[in-house]
C-alpha cells in the first residue's frame, strides 16, 4: 500500500538512480537520490504501454486548449508539464490494478485513486510547485465529487481543468480493454453531457469549438 513519502525512499530508491541526469526546470528545487519524473513516467510506460501515447495526446490538447485561452510562460509550462505527468503516481499503483481488464471494484478505485497524490509527491523538487498541484487536482470535477480533496468549481486550478477534459477526451476515444473507443462525436456529447457537473462548462465549450474549428481546417 502506498504511503506519503514510500515512493522515493523505499520503492523508487530500490530501482536505483546511477547514471540519471536531471533536466532542470524553472523554479524547480534540489532533489537528490530519487528517480526524476520523466524516468518514472518511462518506467510507467513499460508497464502499461498504453500511457506513453495519452500521455502525450492530452498534453498537445491541453497546450492547445491552454494557448486559446491566453495561457502563457510559466502558466502555460505548468499546464502542458502537468499533462505530461498527470499520472505519474500510478507507479504505485499494482499491475493487477493498473492493467486490469475490466471496470475495477471500490477498494480498486480506493487504491487507484491515490495516484494523485503520490503524483505531486513524485514531483516535489524536480518540478515548480503549480506543476504537482495540477497534477494532484487533474482528477477534481466541477460539482465537488471528485478526488482527492473534493474542490469544487473555480477552486480547482485552471490548468487542472483544462487536463481534465483532455484527459477524458483522450481516454474515451481510445480502446480500453474493458470497453470499445467512442467516437469523436460521441465523446464530445459526453463532455458537453459532463459540463456544469464533472467539468468546467466554460472550458469544455472552447474545447469542443476548438475541434470543431481543427475539423473544417482539416476538410477544407
Amino acid at each position: 500500500m502506498w504511503r506519503p513519502g514510500s515512493l522515493s525512499r523505499a520503492r523508487l530508491a530500490a530501482r536505483g538512480t546511477a547514471g540519471h541526469r536531471r533536466t532542470p526546470c524553472p523554479g524547480g528545487d534540489q532533489a537528490p537520490s530519487r528517480l526524476s519524473p520523466d524516468r518514472i513516467s518511462r518506467l510507467l510506460a513499460e508497464r502499461a504501454p498504453r500511457m506513453a501515447v495519452h500521455h502525450r495526446a492530452v498534453a498537445r490538447m491541453a497546450a492547445t486548449l491552454a494557448r486559446r485561452i491566453g495561457l502563457d510562460g510559466e502558466a502555460l509550462y505548468a499546464v502542458i508539464r502537468a499533462a505530461e505527468l498527470h499520472d505519474v503516481g500510478k507507479i504505485a499503483v499494482p499491475d493487477e490494478i493498473l492493467n486490469k481488464p475490466g471496470a475495477l471494484t471500490e477498494a480498486e478505485l480506493s487504491v487507484m485513486r491515490r495516484h494523485a497524490v503520490a503524483g505531486e509527491e513524485i514531483l516535489t523538487g524536480f518540478e515548480p510547485a503549480a506543476v504537482g498541484a495540477l497534477v494532484r487536482s487533474s482528477h477534481e470535477r466541477w460539482d465537488g465529487s471528485g478526488y482527492p480533496d473534493g474542490l469544487r468549481g473555480e477552486a480547482i486550478p485552471l490548468g487542472a481543468r483544462i487536463i481534465a477534459i483532455c484527459d477524458a477526451y483522450d481516454a474515451m476515444t481510445n480502446e480500453r480493454p474493458y470497453r470499445p473507443a467512442r467516437s469523436a462525436a460521441e465523446a464530445l456529447d459526453e463532455l458537453r453531457h459532463g459540463a456544469g457537473r464533472r467539468f468546467d462548462p466554460a472550458l469544455v465549450a472552447v474545447f469542443v469549438g476548438e475541434l470543431a474549428y481543427l475539423a473544417t481546417r482539416v476538410t477544407q
